[in-house]
Protein backbone atom coordinates (compact mmCIF):
# COMPACT_ATOMS: atom_id res chain seq x y z
CA UNK A 1 0.00 0.00 0.00
CA UNK A 2 1.69 3.19 -1.19
CA UNK A 3 0.82 6.70 -0.23
CA UNK A 4 1.30 9.39 -2.77
CA UNK A 5 1.12 13.14 -2.37
CA UNK A 6 1.09 13.76 -6.09
CA UNK A 7 -1.98 13.75 -8.23
CA UNK A 8 -0.20 12.32 -11.24
CA UNK A 9 1.68 9.06 -11.75
CA UNK A 10 4.98 10.76 -12.61
CA UNK A 11 8.18 9.50 -10.98
CA UNK A 12 9.91 11.83 -8.54
CA UNK A 13 13.41 12.41 -9.93
CA UNK A 14 15.06 14.58 -7.26
CA UNK A 15 18.29 13.39 -5.63
CA UNK A 16 18.68 13.65 -1.89
CA UNK A 17 22.18 15.13 -1.45
CA UNK A 18 22.21 15.19 2.36
CA UNK A 19 23.88 11.76 2.77
CA UNK A 20 26.45 12.70 0.12
CA UNK A 21 27.35 15.91 1.97
CA UNK A 22 27.64 13.99 5.26
CA UNK A 23 30.06 11.48 3.75
CA UNK A 24 32.16 14.23 2.16
CA UNK A 25 32.42 16.14 5.45
CA UNK A 26 33.54 13.00 7.28
CA UNK A 27 36.20 12.35 4.61
CA UNK A 28 37.37 15.97 4.85
CA UNK A 29 37.79 15.68 8.63
CA UNK A 30 39.70 12.40 8.24
CA UNK A 31 42.10 13.95 5.71
CA UNK A 32 42.62 17.05 7.87
CA UNK A 33 43.51 14.90 10.87
CA UNK A 34 45.79 12.45 9.05
CA UNK A 35 47.67 14.86 6.75
CA UNK A 36 50.04 16.26 9.43
CA UNK A 37 50.84 12.74 10.62
CA UNK A 38 51.95 11.65 7.15
CA UNK A 39 54.59 14.37 6.77
CA UNK A 40 56.50 13.29 9.90
CA UNK A 41 56.46 9.58 9.21
CA UNK A 42 58.41 9.48 5.95
CA UNK A 43 61.91 8.06 6.42
CA UNK A 44 64.44 10.01 4.37
CA UNK A 45 68.14 9.41 3.88
CA UNK A 46 69.60 12.77 2.94
CA UNK A 47 72.26 12.74 0.22
CA UNK A 48 75.88 13.60 0.85
CA UNK A 49 77.10 16.71 -0.91
CA UNK A 50 80.42 18.09 -1.99
CA UNK A 51 81.93 20.84 0.07
CA UNK A 52 80.98 24.34 -1.01
CA UNK A 53 83.41 27.21 -0.68
CA UNK A 54 82.12 29.79 1.81
CA UNK A 55 81.28 33.27 0.61
CA UNK A 56 84.09 35.77 0.90
CA UNK A 57 83.32 38.35 3.53
CA UNK A 58 85.12 40.63 5.89
CA UNK A 59 85.35 39.50 9.51
CA UNK A 60 82.53 36.95 9.80
CA UNK A 61 81.07 36.62 13.26
CA UNK A 62 81.64 33.04 14.42
CA UNK A 63 79.45 31.56 17.15
CA UNK A 64 80.93 28.31 18.48
CA UNK A 65 79.68 25.69 20.91
CA UNK A 66 82.31 23.34 22.29
CA UNK A 67 81.86 19.77 23.53
CA UNK A 68 80.99 20.96 27.05
CA UNK A 69 78.25 23.30 25.78
CA UNK A 70 80.23 26.53 26.33
CA UNK A 71 79.43 29.38 23.95
CA UNK A 72 82.06 31.47 22.19
CA UNK A 73 81.84 34.51 19.93
CA UNK A 74 85.04 34.85 17.88
CA UNK A 75 87.01 32.76 20.43
CA UNK A 76 85.75 34.81 23.41
CA UNK A 77 83.72 32.76 25.90
CA UNK A 78 80.34 34.23 26.83
CA UNK A 79 77.42 33.22 28.99
CA UNK A 80 74.50 31.58 27.17
CA UNK A 81 72.03 34.24 28.36
CA UNK A 82 74.25 37.04 26.95
CA UNK A 83 74.44 35.62 23.42
CA UNK A 84 71.39 37.47 22.10
CA UNK A 85 72.42 40.85 23.52
CA UNK A 86 75.97 40.48 22.12
CA UNK A 87 74.56 39.61 18.71
CA UNK A 88 72.24 42.63 18.79
CA UNK A 89 75.23 44.88 19.57
CA UNK A 90 77.25 43.33 16.74
CA UNK A 91 74.35 43.84 14.33
CA UNK A 92 74.01 47.48 15.34
CA UNK A 93 77.75 48.03 14.80
CA UNK A 94 77.52 46.42 11.35
CA UNK A 95 74.56 48.64 10.43
CA UNK A 96 76.53 51.73 11.44
CA UNK A 97 79.31 50.61 9.08
CA UNK A 98 76.71 49.95 6.35
CA UNK A 99 77.54 46.25 6.25
CA UNK A 100 75.36 43.20 6.53
CA UNK A 101 76.22 40.99 9.48
CA UNK A 102 76.78 37.34 8.60
CA UNK A 103 77.05 34.73 11.32
CA UNK A 104 78.72 31.35 11.11
CA UNK A 105 77.56 28.77 13.65
CA UNK A 106 79.77 25.83 14.44
CA UNK A 107 79.08 23.24 17.12
CA UNK A 108 80.93 20.21 18.36
CA UNK A 109 79.37 17.04 17.07
CA UNK A 110 78.80 15.77 20.64
CA UNK A 111 76.75 18.81 21.69
CA UNK A 112 73.10 18.28 22.54
CA UNK A 113 70.82 19.45 19.72
CA UNK A 114 68.91 21.62 22.21
CA UNK A 115 72.01 23.78 22.76
CA UNK A 116 72.37 24.33 19.01
CA UNK A 117 68.67 25.10 18.67
CA UNK A 118 68.83 27.67 21.49
CA UNK A 119 71.81 29.36 19.81
CA UNK A 120 69.97 29.45 16.48
CA UNK A 121 66.89 30.92 18.17
CA UNK A 122 69.02 33.63 19.81
CA UNK A 123 70.54 34.47 16.42
CA UNK A 124 67.08 34.74 14.90
CA UNK A 125 65.73 36.87 17.76
CA UNK A 126 68.70 39.23 17.30
CA UNK A 127 67.38 39.92 13.79
CA UNK A 128 70.22 38.26 11.92
CA UNK A 129 69.03 36.72 8.66
CA UNK A 130 72.34 35.51 7.19
CA UNK A 131 73.40 32.34 9.02
CA UNK A 132 75.79 29.66 7.83
CA UNK A 133 76.10 26.39 9.74
CA UNK A 134 79.68 25.14 9.49
CA UNK A 135 80.21 21.38 9.18
CA UNK A 136 83.14 19.11 8.44
CA UNK A 137 83.46 17.22 5.17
Amino acid sequence: MAFSTQDSDEVLSEINVTPLVDVMLVLLVVFIVTAPLLTNSIPINLPKTEAVAPLEQKDPLVVSIDGEGKLFINKDEIQADLLESNLIQAKQQAEVAHEELRVQLQADDGVNYGEVARAMAAIERAGITKLAVITAR
